[in-house]
């Protein structure tokens, strides 16, 4: 036993060493950045499909197919790619080697959870962008998850939990975005107007996130009571779901913002989050 525990310290040893390294301070950097060009870029397809462009695809799929469209964008989406493995390695890091800034022990099993999971999104990113970069697709994934599982046993429970638990993962996000709980994880800019904007664009932006996944995860719980897998088609189905209600453009135009300035705000989060 004491053997084990001594290896899980070396390890995690390790991984606090290869993460205080500035290359790989630099491509978290990079990575954490790419993020928010990704939602920019979201933001902007949004806001086609809000002005009556159904065709475009509201997702990150949409925003690296965006990209890839010229030869410089190809490039760049290999940077994002990337920033985007540098990042879940160093959530997978965080997740095994902990937070020495956290107050209690619960903060600190929490937030080992939550960069456990943002790893397991930065990696789909990763993957989403390479396949992209080398001219491939990955479309419809969440239907096809959705419509496989509801084929199961009990299937349509399972995709309803699925369905609530993102919706509250919605919620969360969203509360920690109105209570700016973001700030603990950076070193602030010691310039008020500076501050002030990091701070404002971080709880706008998170708040709109937050919206946006509970957007989702009440689509999957449609998608398993209607025994209809079409519904839970993520990102892109939620938004266009949204443009399609009654004043949906306007709500659209306003979600679209508050992306927008999650992506801004990620900028800020390049430079000062503690990495």
């Amino acid at each position: 036993m004491a053997d084990v525990s001594s290896a899980a310290s070396d390890a995690a040893g390790t991984v606090r060493q290869a993460a205080r390294s500035t290359p790989a301070k630099v491509a978290v950097r990079v990575g954490i950045l790419a993020y928010g060009v990704t939602h920019l870029l979201i933001a902007w397809l949004a806001l086609q499909v809000a002005f009556g462009d159904q065709g475009q695809r509201t997702d990150q799929q949409g925003a690296f197919q965006t990209l890839a469209q010229g030869g410089a964008g190809r490039v760049l989406l290999w940077v994002l790619a990337i920033g985007f493995a540098a990042v879940a390695l160093w959530r997978a890091g965080e997740a095994a080697a902990g937070f020495s800034y956290r107050s209690s022990r619960k903060e600190e099993i929490f937030s080992r959870v939550a960069s456990g999971a943002k790893a397991v999104i930065f990696a789909a990113l990763t993957v989403l962008a390479v396949r992209t970069a080398l001219g491939g697709s990955s479309g419809g994934g969440g239907q096809q998850a959705a419509a496989g599982v509801l084929g199961w046993p009990g299937g349509q429970w399972i995709v309803g939990l699925a369905g609530v638990v993102i919706v509250v993962v919605g919620v969360v996000t969203a509360k920690h975005g109105w209570e700016k709980t973001f700030t603990e994880d950076m070193t602030l800019p010691l310039d008020a107007h500076a501050r002030q904007v990091a701070v404002r664009t971080g709880q706008i932006g998170t708040i709109a996130k937050g919206a946006v996944i509970a957007l989702v995860g009440v689509l999957v719980v449609v998608a398993a009571v209607r025994f209809d897998p079409n519904q839970a088609n993520g990102l892109d189905s939620a938004l266009k779901t949204l443009a399609g209600q009654p004043f949906g453009p306007v709500l659209l135009v306003v979600v679209a913002l508050g992306l927008a300035a999650f992506g801004v705000f990620c900028a800020f989060d390049a430079r000062y989050h503690r990495v």
